[in-house]
């Protein structure tokens, strides 16, 4: 398994349960991924629609709510939240997973509705990703996976040593495989801050000064963000930060002025279509599982399910 991610772990942890032999080999702890810059919420974004993400998409809603409801420490919650919608043909499409209902500024003390915008309030599951990665990892020790880190530049190396190389290393994945120049980096800021009493999540996808999101977690709230394709800085841009604080102070006033507890910058992996194959004219047999665009925790337990099903 190359990918210590979101969706590597939960990879690991499938075909663990499976009964394979599993070895996660990656350059980061799964807190120093993209993953633990992610929103994190339950909702499709930047990824292809077709038949068989959106059963990915059934799938891991499926197993989040099973871990909410199991395991607290986790740190997956039911969120209750506001989709933000400013076209006058909203794409509703993820509401045949889950109940929506319209709602006006005036049910909303506590949001400001852009002009002319509605809403449409939901309940989806929303990660703590501080708990929920390092959570994952443990459960992925608990059924014996053993963790290597090491960087891998040469997946056909590793045919003395394994017999399935996995590749879910996000960005990284076509350029390691060699055979994929098609991922494309989107480059994701966010900046997190003490959480006032906001309870309800709120996303605004649609405003035309950027991507806009707060998200209540158990230990910040989380304000985002930006969608830059092609750039590659792992660094905070300050006046992009300033851009976020502004964005999301006029959209939840209450957020204004919050102390920042932390920073981060991730750097999601763009692709048309989701690749979850088998690759062809290696050394060893290789499975990708690439592409997810920003919706890596939104697809892992389907991504997870469907690479043990190419291995059974």
């Amino acid at each position: 398994m190359i990918g210590a991610g979101v969706i590597g772990l939960s990879i690991a942890h499938e075909l663990a349960v499976a009964g394979r032999d599993v070895t996660v080999l990656a350059d980061a702890d799964p807190l120093e991924t993209t993953s633990a810059v992610a929103g994190a919420v339950w909702f499709p974004y930047a990824a292809e629609r077709s038949a068989t993400v959106d059963a990915m998409l059934a799938v891991t809603l499926e197993r989040f709510l099973a871990i909410a409801a199991d395991h607290p420490a986790a740190g997956i919650d039911l969120r209750s939240g506001v989709i933000v919608e400013r076209s006058p043909e909203p794409d509703r499409s993820w509401t045949a997973w889950v109940d929506a209902t319209e709602v006006d500024a005036s049910e909303l003390p506590v949001f400001r509705l852009p002009d002319g915008a509605t809403g449409l309030r939901t309940t989806v599951p929303l990660a703590t990703m501080s708990l929920y990665l390092p959570w994952l990892r443990e459960r992925c020790v608990g059924l014996g996976v053993r963790f290597e880190r090491r960087a891998i530049d040469d997946v056909d190396a590793l045919a003395r040593a394994f017999d399935v190389a996995v590749v879910a290393a996000g960005v990284r994945s076509g350029s390691l495989l060699g055979d994929d120049a098609s991922v494309v980096p989107i480059r994701g800021q966010v900046v997190r801050v003490e959480n006032p009493g906001v309870t309800e999540f709120v996303i605004d996808d649609e405003d035309p000064a950027g991507l806009t999101y707060v998200l209540p977690r158990r230990d910040c709230l989380v304000l985002g963000g930006t969608h830059e394709l092609g750039a590659t800085s792992l660094e905070p841009d300050p006046a992009t930060e300033a851009a976020i604080l502004e964005r999301c102070a006029r959209l939840v006033p209450a957020v204004a002025g919050q102390r920042i507890v932390s920073r981060g910058v991730g750097l999601r992996p763009g692709r048309e279509r989701l690749r979850v194959e088998e690759v062809p004219g290696r050394a060893l047999r290789t499975i990708a599982a690439y592409g997810h665009g920003g919706s890596g925790m939104t697809l892992s337990w389907g991504t997870a399910e469907r690479v043990a099903a190419l291995l059974a």
